[in-house]
Order: structure tokens, then C-alpha cells, then sequence
């Protein structure tokens, strides 16, 4: 059994990091508020512009376009986003084998390109035989420092001319989908090319037949950039709220169980002393019968 200067000092050591979990759980809850509402809102934009999108697209014959461009598999993209930060339980990790995953399993007869949006994901891939995008001018670490539509659009651009170029025929985000604070849904999700709108009996039914001015591929060809980079903000919006989700969740998990093991630690500390008092006493009493 350790003696008690050791417990002690070990007690004091737990405490410190509790107060760390602790303070770390109220950064992180207080970050995830913001974060939170800012998905939340996106969430109808979004979810809006691709209603009009499929609605003028019922009216097609078909969604020819740069972006809509379906074609043989050779090259794919994978976009993993993930956090620069770890202290957040397995959201990183998640990300990291489900891009693995997807790589060596359904595109492992294609040539895997690799796009990190966080540096753990970056680092991650290093360790791995997957190649790293290298014409990307965007530095994608970056852009959790300051996370708007703006520098997104940069990041969607380079991903669409990549596509328009014939350098990538398929383009696949993974991501963790905020749900709440401590359900995150992983998600692969395909970004490029477009995939056509799904038409069933009640969808052609509520199709409303509208004049449009322009005609409609000419609203389709504005819309759909557009509509690809609220996907990717939307994308990012949602793992942003998904990691102070996860660190909160974790954070408080680990002042719990700080909590636990010093009380772990008293019961051992308060039973050793009692050992200790107890052969002091001994002593004493031992030397009192010698001395008779």
C-alpha cells in the first residue's frame, strides 16, 4: 500500500485535472449554444434550396450539366472533416475509419485522393498510403479560426473545378452530423456530382407546373453552385456544434470519473491513516508493558 504523502499528493493531482475537465465542459457547453443555433438555422436554407432544385428539376428531362455529370468512377475525392483539437471523445476517430473505410472497401478500385478539413484528419492520413490533395491553394486548417460562407466558398470552388476539370469523378464528404449534445450521426454523403432528384407518385403529384424566367436550366446552372456551397457550410456548421457536443459530453464524463477515483483515493488515504494511528497505538502500548 502506498504510504499517505504519496495519496495525498496523488488527490491533489486528480483535483487539478477535474478542475481542467470541469472548466473545459463549460467552455465547450457555452461554445456548442452558438454553434447550436447557427446549424439549426441553416438547416431550412438549405434543406429549401434543394426542394426548388428538385422541383425545377421534375420539369427536365433530364439534369444535364458540369455538375450533374455522371461517369465512370476512376478518381475520387474524399473530404473528411474533422477537428483541429482532440479532448472529444471518438468524434475524430469516427471520421478517420469511416474515410479509411470507404477508401479500402467501396473505391478500392479507384485512385483515392484525400482532402483534410482539420488537422487531426491530416494527420491521421499521413500514417496511411491515401495521397493528400496538393493543389489546393485554401489552407483547410484554417478555416475553423474563422468558419463563414465566404471561406467555405473558397474550399467548395476548388472541389468544383476539380470536378469540372475531370481531375475527380466523384466527390464524398464524411462528417459527423450534429443530432444533439451527445448523438452525433456519422454521415458519407455524396457532394459530386449531383445526384438527380428522387421522383415518386406523391412528389410528381404536388409538382407545381411554374412559368419561369429564365428558363429553367439557366436557373439550374446558377442554383446548384450555390446549393453545393451550403452543402459544404451546412457540412461544416454541423461538425463544428457535433465536436463542443462531444467534447462537453466527454469533458463531463471525465469530471465524473475524477470525481470517483478521489473518492477512491479518500477511502484509501482515511483507511491507511487509520492503519498508521492504529500502530502507533501499539507501540505506545507495547513500550508502556515493557517499562512495568
Amino acid at each position: 500500500m502506498a504510504n499517505l504523502k504519496e495519496i495525498r499528493n496523488r488527490i491533489v493531482s486528480v483535483n487539478s485535472t477535474k478542475q481542467i475537465t470541469s472548466a473545459m465542459k463549460m467552455v465547450s457547453a457555452a461554445k456548442l449554444r452558438k454553434a447550436q443555433d447557427a446549424v439549426v438555422q441553416m438547416r431550412p436554407y438549405s434543406n429549401k434550396m434543394q426542394e426548388i432544385i428538385s422541383n425545377i428539376s421534375a420539369g427536365l428531362d433530364s439534369m444535364d450539366g458540369a455538375f450533374s455529370d455522371q461517369r465512370t468512377v476512376e478518381n475520387v475525392l474524399i473530404v473528411g472533416i474533422t477537428s483541429n483539437r482532440g479532448l472529444c471523445g471518438g468524434f475524430n476517430n469516427n471520421v478517420i475509419k469511416s474515410a479509411i473505410k470507404l477508401a479500402e472497401t467501396t473505391y478500392k478500385d479507384s485512385n483515392v485522393t484525400v482532402l483534410p478539413i482539420g488537422k487531426k484528419f491530416k494527420d491521421a492520413v499521413k500514417k496511411t498510403s491515401f495521397s493528400l490533395s496538393p493543389i489546393f491553394k485554401a489552407d483547410t486548417e484554417k478555416i475553423w479560426d474563422d468558419l463563414t460562407f465566404e471561406n467555405t466558398s473558397i474550399i467548395a470552388e476548388e472541389i468544383m473545378s476539380l470536378f469540372i476539370e475531370r481531375k475527380v469523378d466523384k466527390v464524398v464528404l464524411v462528417y459527423n452530423q450534429f443530432k444533439n449534445a451527445a448523438v452525433q450521426i456519422l454521415q458519407n454523403e455524396q457532394f459530386l456530382p449531383v445526384l438527380p432528384p428522387e421522383v415518386n407518385e406523391t412528389s410528381s403529384s404536388n409538382t407545381v407546373d411554374y412559368i419561369y424566367e429564365p428558363e429553367k436550366k439557366a436557373i439550374l446552372d446558377e442554383l446548384i453552385p450555390k446549393s453545393l456551397k451550403t452543402q459544404l457550410f451546412k457540412a461544416l456548421l454541423d461538425s463544428m456544434a457535433s465536436e463542443h457536443g462531444a467534447r462537453m459530453t466527454a469533458m463531463h464524463k471525465a469530471t465524473d470519473n475524477a470525481n470517483d477515483l478521489i473518492n477512491d483515493l479518500k477511502l484509501v488515504y482515511n483507511k491507511a491513516r487509520q492503519a498508521s494511528i492504529t500502530n502507533e497505538i501499539l507501540e505506545i502500548v507495547a513500550g508502556a508493558e515493557s517499562l512495568k
